[in-house]
């Protein structure tokens, strides 16, 4: 199964996995290291905390979640010229810094 875009995901600040696009889908697997500490908290009630990866033929639900919607969606579109149906390009640009405790980013930090 090969990888097209990966997203390194963060848990208060704490690299805790990857997400990544894949020819039939999405993917979203924990960092092992990240699972061996103490601190670890699972990024979502519906992404619990295993070494399984978790694999979904369309964007998880909560990551497709963090993505702005209504106006705030356009200007998001519009500023980094990223098609609304581009789910993972949004995800890439908009929740650089998120809301919540988790935060999205293209490179690891």
């Amino acid at each position: 199964m090969g990888a097209f875009r990966s997203a390194y995901v963060y848990v208060r600040n704490v690299f805790a996995g990857v997400l990544s696009e894949t020819d039939s889908g999405y993917r979203f697997t924990y960092d092992k290291n990240y699972l061996k500490s103490e601190n670890a908290s699972a990024v979502s009630l519906t992404l619990p905390l295993r070494e399984e990866p978790y694999d979904s033929g369309t964007l998880f639900s909560f990551f497709d979640g963090l993505i702005p919607e209504g106006w705030l969606l356009g200007v998001v579109s519009r500023n980094w010229k990223i098609d609304t149906k581009d789910r993972f390009g949004l995800l890439l640009v908009a929740c650089k810094d998120g809301i919540g405790n988790v935060t999205v980013a293209e490179e690891k930090k």
